[in-house]
C-alpha cells in the first residue's frame, strides 16, 4: 500500500512544518512557559523518537517532559530526529514497508482500546507518524492563537504552494 516516495515527502513536509511551528513558539513569550505548549511539543518529538527507535530494531528511549529544562531542550531534541530519519528512511524498500511491525506499547493499547490492535505494517506506523505530527502541531497552533500569537500556515498544501521550501531552525534560547 505505501510506497518510500511520497513518504519521504511527508517527512520533509513533517520536518518544514515542525520547524515553523518551533519559529511562531519562539516568537511569542508567553509560549516558553506555557505548560501545554511545552507537553505537546514533547509528546510530538517523543513519538517520533520511539518510532525510529523500532523502526532501527531498539528499544524506545521513553524520556519524560521533566527531563527538559525548557523549549529549548526539547526543540534541540527534535531537530536532532530529523538528520537520523532522513538517513533511515532510504534504507527501506517498499517490501520492507508491507511487512508486519509488532509495537512494544501494543500491550497498553489492548487495555486501551479493550482488545488487541489489529496488524500494522512499517508503512502504517512510517505514515501513522506524520498525521500524528500534523494533529498535534494543529493542537499546538490553537494553543498559540488562544495566547495571542499568530499560528503558522503549515498545511502540505502551503508547502507546495511555497514551492516545498527547507526548514529553518533557529535558536530558542529566549522560548524557554
Amino acid at each position: 500500500m505505501f510506497t518510500l516516495p511520497p513518504l519521504v515527502e511527508l517527512y520533509r513536509h513533517m520536518e518544514w512544518a515542525d520547524s515553523a511551528v518551533w519559529q511562531a513558539v519562539r516568537a511569542l513569550p508567553a509560549a516558553g512557559s506555557d505548560k501545554r505548549v511545552h507537553v505537546l511539543l514533547y509528546h510530538i518529538h517523543m513519538v517520533q523518537h520511539a518510532f525510529l527507535a523500532v523502526w532501527r530494531g531498539i528499544t524506545p528511549e521513553y524520556r519524560r517532559p521533566e527531563d527538559f529544562v525548557d523549549l529549548a531542550a526539547i526543540a534541540s531534541w527534535a531537530r536532532e530526529y530529523y538528520p537520523e530519519v532522513a538517513a533511515h528512511l532510504p534504507t527501506l524498500s517498499d517490501g520492507d514497508l508491507a511487512k508486519p511491525l509488532a509495537l512494544p506499547w501494543a500491550a497498553m493499547l489492548t487495555e486501551r482500546l479493550g482488545r488487541p490492535p489489529a496488524g500494522t505494517t512499517l508503512g502504517d506506523t512510517v505514515f501513522q507518524v506524520t498525521g500524528h505530527s500534523t494533529y498535534h502541531r494543529g493542537q499546538v497552533n490553537a494553543r498559540l492563537r488562544e495566547l495571542g500569537g499568530e499560528p503558522p500556515l503549515v498545511d502540505y498544501i502551503a508547502w507546495v504552494w511555497f514551492d516545498r521550501p527547507t526548514p529553518v531552525w533557529t535558536q530558542l534560547a529566549q522560548a524557554g
